[in-house]
């Protein structure tokens, strides 16, 4: 057993060690540069800080393209992986946080976004100090949403359960290649009270989006997507957090994502008791069964 393990040991130094044309290409061995992020942070951090309706940043073109290349390759089709599936009037999309779902390009992307490096960029550009990053992807990581789909306006669960921590900021990287306008899919911003979108932005490619979460700041796509049939608005998701916040922040004590309908719309609130059958059988299925069941799917 053990004379086993070390050739798997071998085998997997050996191919660290391949300098091919592809793994140079890969996302694998790609780092993230404080200097270019430190620039980065510089040139945007009085925009951020006057952005309205809430605090925020667009940044086009922010990685390497071969980088989220190698992530769209192996980003999982809608019936590829056992997603977290929401279907109701206020959402309708898919999300997928657990790291067993995910490709080896995605995963060490995700942990770099969550290093002391990033975390140092992310406190420049806004000013935040002590920003904790979320291992668990919590309401994060995969984001997928298919033709008719969309997230009404909403404001977002304001405390980490697990870490209990308090959300600060949200992290929206978008790998929609040749994304037009008709499609739709626009990140909306609006005002504070909830009477007029103040921004549109469209999710292309190569997009990253960063902007301060607190009861105030209404955000989401509400319109249903309009895309080719077989096309979905694809995105990386992260929250990073902080041990407390500005009392200005903060409008309710700790909260769930509270949905907020639009002028002249009307949001159907759903009743969490009514858990349907398939949902209950999913809670009670092993995770490696459907680790088991995808593998299958997969070599079909």
């Amino acid at each position: 057993m053990l004379q086993g393990f070390v050739s798997q040991v071998a085998s997997f130094l050996v191919t660290l060690s391949t300098t091919s044309e592809d793994n140079m290409n890969s996302t694998l061995m790609f780092r993230l540069d404080p200097d270019y992020l430190k620039d980065v942070a510089d040139k945007y951090r009085e925009e951020y800080s006057k952005a309205k309706p809430f605090t925020h940043i667009v940044i086009d073109n922010f990685l390497p393209e071969f980088i989220l290349d190698n992530i769209l390759t192996e980003f999982p089709k809608a019936h590829d992986i056992d997603w977290q599936k929401f279907d109701n009037s206020a959402e309708k999309k898919l999300a997928n946080k657990l790291e067993r779902n995910m490709g080896d390009n995605t995963r060490l992307l995700l942990y770099q976004l969550n290093s002391s490096i990033f975390i140092n960029f992310l406190e420049t550009l806004t000013g935040i100090d002590g920003i904790v990053p979320d291992p668990h992807f919590e309401g994060g990581g995969l984001h997928q949403i298919e033709r008719g789909g969309y997230l009404k306006m909403h404001v977002d669960f304001n405390r980490h359960q697990k870490m209990r921590l308090d959300r600060r900021l949200n992290l929206l990287l978008y790998l929609n290649k040749d994304w037009k306008e008709e499609y739709g899919g626009n990140l909306e911003l609006w005002d504070s009270n909830m009477t007029q979108c103040e921004k549109k932005i469209l999710p292309v490619f190569n997009r990253l989006v960063i902007f301060s979460t607190t009861d105030f700041s209404y955000h989401g796509h509400p319109e249903p997507l309009t895309c080719p049939e077989g096309w979905t608005r694809k995105s990386l998701a992260l929250y990073y957090y902080t041990n407390g916040r500005p009392a200005e922040e903060i409008a309710k004590k700790e909260h769930s994502t509270i949905f907020q309908a639009r002028p002249g719309e009307e949001i159907k609130e759903e009743n969490s008791s009514e858990i349907t059958v398939k949902t209950i059988l999913k809670k009670l299925i092993p995770p490696i069964l459907i680790d088991a069941r995808n593998y299958l799917t997969k070599k079909k």
